[in-house]
C-alpha cells in the first residue's frame, strides 16, 4: 500500500486515519471468539485506552445480555468508582456505547429486548453506575414487509441496522429491502461471513448490496467474515485443525464502498477490487484512497465513512488492526 509517512498519527497518513476512524465495533462475545462478557468486557476497556482506540466503534451486546453486561463491566466503564484500581482502566471519557443485537421477532418479542434496552440506558445514566449507553439496535428480517412495523416500533433516539437476508432474498435481489430502508433513516446491515463456509456470500453479492445502498441513500454496515485486511484463505474458527475458506478483505469492501459512494468505480471494477489482495494496489495518502488508478480525496473518504459505510461488527479487534498497521506501515 502507498502511503507516504506524512501524518500525525502512529505514523498513518490522514485518509488512512479518516478510513479507520470507529471503524470496527467490537464484537468479542460472538463466534469464532465467543467469549465471556468478563473477557471481551475486559478486552474493550483496554482497547478503549490503547493507541489504536481511534479505529474502536461500539460495544456488540445481545440485547438479552445487558443486565450481564452491566454486572459484569461497571466498574471498567467511565464514572466514580470506590476501587481506585479500576478508576485507571475505566478512565474519565464518554460513556461506553452499546449496540445491541435484538433478535428476529419471531425468536424473542421486539418489547422484550427493547425493555431491556430501556433499563440498561436507565441505570448506566448515573456516574457510580458506570457511563454507558445503548445508542444503536442491529435486528435481522425474514421478509420486506416486516421492516415498516418494526421501524415504527423501534424508539427514534435508537440508531437501526436492519440485517437484510442476503443469501436468501428472493431471487437472490436485496434492492426491495434496500427500498425499503430508503428515507427512514436506517442503515442496512450485510453479514460477509460465519463459522461455516456456506455463510459467506459471493463478492458479487457483496458489490450488489453495497451498489443498492448507494442507489436508495442508505448507510450500511458489515458484520462477520472480515477479520483481515486483505482477502485469502483463512481459518474460519479458532479451534485446533480449523476449516480454511476464502475471506474478504475489510480494506476491500470499505474502499469499494468508498469508490462506489463516489461512483467513482462501476460493479464490475468492484467486484474485481474486492478479490484483489495485492496492498500494493491501494493507495491512502494524506489526500487521496485509491485503487488502480480510481481515486476520491480524503474530503470523500471522511464523508463516505460518516454517512454511508458506517462501520462492521468483528469478534476481533487486533487481528485487523495489525494486519492493518503492516499494510500502512502504522
Amino acid at each position: 500500500m502507498k502511503s507516504p509517512q506524512n501524518s500525525t498519527n502512529q505514523g498513518q497518513t490522514k485518509a488512512a486515519q479518516a478510513f479507520t476512524q470507529g471503524l470496527i465495533d467490537y464484537a468479542g462475545l460472538f463466534p469464532p471468539a465467543s467469549l465471556g462478557m468478563g473477557s471481551a468486557t475486559e478486552n474493550y476497556a483496554r482497547y478503549l485506552r490503547s493507541t489504536h482506540a481511534p479505529m474502536l466503534g461500539r460495544f456488540i451486546c445481545p440485547a438479552a445480555r445487558l443486565g450481564e453486561l452491566s454486572k459484569t463491566a461497571a466498574m471498567l466503564m467511565p464514572g466514580t468508582y470506590a476501587t481506585s484500581g479500576y478508576r485507571e482502566m475505566a478512565g474519565d471519557g464518554e460513556p461506553w456505547r452499546i449496540s445491541a443485537i435484538v433478535p428476529h421477532p419471531n425468536q424473542t418479542p421486539l418489547e422484550d429486548s427493547l425493555e431491556h434496552i430501556r433499563a440498561f440506558n436507565h441505570h448506566h445514566e448515573a456516574e457510580d453506575a458506570g457511563l454507558a449507553v445503548v445508542d444503536a439496535i442491529e435486528t435481522p428480517v425474514k421478509d420486506v414487509n416486516e421492516i415498516d412495523a418494526l421501524l415504527d416500533a423501534v424508539p427514534e433516539q435508537l440508531a437501526i441496522a436492519v440485517e437484510v437476508p442476503v443469501l436468501t432474498a428472493p431471487g437472490g435481489d436485496v434492492r426491495g429491502y434496500i427500498a425499503a430502508l430508503a428515507g427512514t433513516g436506517a442503515a442496512a446491515k450485510i453479514r460477509c461471513g460465519g463459522v461455516t463456509l456456506e455463510a459467506f456470500p459471493s463478492a458479487r453479492k457483496i458489490i450488489d448490496f453495497i451498489v443498492a445502498c448507494r442507489t436508495a441513500g442508505v448507510p450500511f454496515k458489515a458484520t462477520a467474515g472480515l477479520h483481515h485486511a486483505l482477502p485469502g484463505q483463512y481459518r474460519l474458527t479458532y479451534e485446533d485443525n480449523p476449516p480454511m475458506g476464502p475471506m474478504q478483505g475489510f480494506v476491500n469492501v470499505f474502499a469499494a464502498a468508498m469508490l462506489i459512494g463516489a461512483r467513482a468505480i462501476d460493479a464490475d471494477k468492484a467486484e474485481a477490487l474486492l478479490h484483489d489482495a495485492s496492498p500494493r494496489n491501494f493507495i491512502l495518502t494524506d489526500d487521496t484512497l485509491g485503487w488502480q488508478g480510481h481515486t476520491v480525496p480524503l474530503a470523500t473518504v471522511a464523508e463516505q465513512r460518516s454517512r454511508f459505510a458506517l462501520s462492521y461488527g468483528s469478534c476481533s479487534f487486533e487481528e485487523p488492526v495489525e494486519e492493518f498497521g503492516k499494510m500502512v506501515g502504522g
